[in-house]
């Protein structure tokens, strides 16, 4: 079931009045109702898969009682690395078996050796990424005696399968999200107002600005060979506000939808292309993995305390790994070295830690200086995005190669005023809201002005929307 569906819009609301009008005397009922409408949206796409979604929610369960009831080290060990190697085991299965089997093959050709590879034709489960990463958190964090074990089943599967972030995040962690899980909510005007209105500026990043971005995207990345060079950075430039659109719209819908239930989930986006360098890029794009990965992997390969070579390994170890979660192709793979040799300059002088405030605090207007910061950290990003975006390793070696021609001063046949127009818009809305959770946020407003701020917001939608049920971009990962 696609948030920007019909299906959704019915889902939705009968769901919230379940909860709020027949399931709101004990919140053990408001769970039990969390719990099969999540099981209900997930095998909305393929129900054979809710089988290993309930495997995976079992399985960490178990492993957590039985890692805190383990009387010694080895036998708690034990059980944590079991339900690690599962974990990681059915990823790697799903995710990149026919990766490794065909650069194996490779690597064997050019020893002599011919062999006859083995392929399958395996469907990714939407969300498995996501899921598996909210499991070995939890047991992981138990582990460290960070929480106690889950108890409850019904809970404890809650916080994996919770439906608005279940299939494309934001990663939630144990110790934020069960705790809320665990409590009684009460309806909260307000915070509904608000969670409706991060829902619609979701649904407008989704719907106006990354779906009308595609299909520019798409026939330019597809045809890059017959396309003029400033067609091809027009593309480039598009993808990164298609993708940002695309996510960080979804991240804005669920956050908005769970907060109509009383849950606050983990901000996942925090205006990136504002950044004035790729550390705080980083810092501000997909925030729920990037903890991750600086809590469960930076950190305990000794993270910033060693000497300088260890600090530059453990970060293009991240990068690497961030990238290859992405997806099983070299082209991530690569994506994710390119941010880490963008971030070693920043590392190397120990300016990664320099901007963590909001750009131009205090003033509408940013500074030369911020400016030509933001543009050049734009354009690193949009460089490494082509490859990100590309079919393969030399479909963006060609891409880039064809930007370096005499048409790059051409203007872009590609080019449409009215998209251009609303990224823009959105730009402006979320500049001044910046140091808010999110672009639409204008609460302390008059009335009259956010009705007429939401009125228009709407009015984009319903006039400028791909009303074609399009797939999130990160469904994929």
């Amino acid at each position: 079931m696609l948030f920007n569906s019909i299906a959704f819009l019915i889902f939705l609301p009968i769901i919230f009045i379940l909860y709020w009008c027949v399931f709101n005397k004990n919140y053990k009922f408001q769970n039990m109702l969390l719990l099969a409408a999540s099981f209900y949206f997930y095998g909305c796409w393929d129900w054979r898969f809710l089988f290993l979604l309930m495997f995976s929610i079992g399985l960490d369960y178990f492993s957590g009682i039985q890692i805190e009831n383990s009387k010694t080290k080895k036998r708690a060990t034990f059980w944590l690395v079991l339900s690690i190697a599962i974990n990681l085991g059915f990823l790697g299965f799903f995710k990149y078996y026919n990766f490794f089997i065909e650069n194996f093959a490779e690597l064997l050709k050019t020893f002599g050796f011919g062999v006859n590879i083995w392929l399958l034709k395996v469907i990714l489960p939407v969300g498995i990424s996501f899921y598996t990463f909210h499991g070995l958190s939890y047991v992981i964090d138990v582990y460290k005696k960070r929480i106690p074990a889950e108890r409850n089943y019904v809970d404890y599967a809650v916080f994996v399968s919770y439906f608005p972030l279940l299939v494309a995040g934001p990663i939630e962690r144990a110790t934020h999200l069960l705790p809320q899980i665990q409590r009684n909510r009460s309806f909260n005007y307000e915070k509904a107002k608000d969670g409706m209105a991060q829902i619609l500026w979701g649904f407008f990043k989704k719907m106006v600005i990354a779906d009308n971005c595609a299909p520019i995207v798409n026939e330019i990345f597809n045809n890059y060979h017959t396309e003029s060079a400033s067609n091809l950075v027009l593309g480039a430039i598009l993808f990164a506000f298609q993708i940002y659109g695309d996510f960080s719209g979804y991240s804005d819908i669920a956050l908005g939808t769970s907060r109509l239930f009383g849950i606050e989930l983990l901000k996942n986006f925090s205006y990136p292309y504002f950044s004035r360098d790729i550390a705080e890029f980083w810092r501000r794009w997909h925030i729920s993995l990037s903890s991750w990965f600086r809590d469960y992997l930076y950190i305990p390969l000794g993270g910033s305390k060693g000497g300088l070579w260890m600090k530059i390994r453990n970060t293009f170890i991240i990068f690497l790994v961030s990238g290859f979660w992405h997806g099983a192709n070299w082209t991530f793979i690569i994506w994710g070295g390119l941010n880490a040799i963008f971030f070693l300059p920043l590392l190397i002088a120990e300016k990664n830690r320099h901007n963590l405030e909001v750009v131009a605090m205090g003033k509408i207007i940013p500074s030369f200086r911020e400016v030509f910061s933001i543009l050049m950290t734009f354009a690193l990003t949009c460089f490494a995005w082509i490859f990100f975006r590309a079919a393969s390793v030399s479909d963006a070696m060609g891409y880039i190669k064809g930007i370096f021609s005499a048409t790059l001063i051409s203007f872009p046949t590609a080019f449409r005023p009215v998209l251009f127009g609303l990224i823009i818009f959105m730009l402006g809305m979320e500049w001044m809201n910046r140091t808010h959770d999110y672009g639409l946020k204008i609460q302390e407003r008059k009335p009259a002005v956010q009705a007429v701020i939401y009125i228009l917001v709407a009015y984009l939608i319903l006039n400028f929307a791909n009303f074609g049920s399009n797939e999130f971009i990160y469904f994929q990962f």
